[in-house]
């Protein structure tokens, strides 16, 4: 939730959530969605869970309910796994604890938008099922893309998942009336977009991106860091990397742009 822009916190006890809210609708005008994790572990939790949460949505807050769930046999599997006791392990065994927590949530999962048995999922696609059904439709992508200029001669970026080198492509630098100038400005990028190994590169560039970015979305990763480089960092690579921020702003993705070495 934290990597689609939710404010998340965890295990707040249910007592505090309207004061939670209330202070969210006075003051934190910056934050429009949080993500709360509830669950047995908090002790007032399972006495008044249903009496808070209904009261809230009476009063007209907006509270969607995501009721995470799994069979008897995933969740005794995982308590194996983990070496970790129930919450309510003092009443009998895990198997128990399992059936008592179930009929005790049962009311909650009635009320619930959204129910999710996890035993059906690996952890990579429960992440892509429950940041596809937050997403916004107007974004719908929850890949968040990094895209950095850089100069070789002052190093790669130790971050960068993917490497391209533009040196192959005509220089400003060797042009005096663009010497002094840099990749942001007009006749710098079209000096650069002027031959045709320019665009023929970005089309490229472009089918190359179409064609990984979905695998590193379905891989569940939450940032795409691609760098490109040219001898110092400001020219020819600033107006690639501007090229293909603009590409992906097209495509509805999140994008950042750093032109790392442009002012050295």
């Amino acid at each position: 939730m934290e990597d689609i822009g939710f404010f998340c916190i965890d295990n707040l006890p249910v007592r505090l959530l309207p004061a939670l809210l209330e202070i969210h609708a006075e003051t934190a005008r910056d934050v429009h969605n949080i993500a709360l994790v509830m669950d047995i572990r908090g002790k007032s939790f399972l006495e008044r869970h249903m009496e808070i949460i209904p009261d809230l949505k009476e009063r007209g807050y907006s509270i969607e309910i995501l009721f995470l769930d799994a069979t008897d046999e995933s969740l005794l599997h995982r308590f194996s796994e983990t070496r970790r006791s129930h919450p309510l392990a003092e009443v009998g065994t895990v198997l128990e604890s399992i059936r008592l927590e179930r009929e005790k949530l049962l009311d909650l999962k009635q009320l619930a938008d959204n129910v999710v048995d996890t035993s059906l999922y690996n952890v990579h696609e429960l992440k892509d099922h429950i940041q596809q059904y937050y997403l916004s439709p107007t974004t719908g992508k929850k890949l968040i893309i990094n895209v950095i200029s850089f100069g070789y001669r002052h190093g790669i970026p130790p971050d960068a998942d993917i490497v391209l080198d533009v040196r192959f492509l005509p220089n400003p630098y060797f042009v005096k009336e663009l010497k002094e100038l840099d990749g942001n400005n007009h006749k710098v990028t079209e000096y650069v977009m002027a031959v045709d190994e320019t665009r023929s590169f970005l089309r490229e560039l472009f089918r190359l991106t179409a064609f990984l970015t979905p695998l590193y979305e379905k891989e569940g990763k939450s940032y795409l860091n691609m760098a490109l480089g040219c001898t110092g960092g400001k020219h020819r690579s600033v107006v690639i990397v501007n090229k293909l921020a603009e590409h992906y702003r097209d495509k509805n993705y999140r994008v950042n742009v750093n032109h790392r070495d442009i002012k050295r």
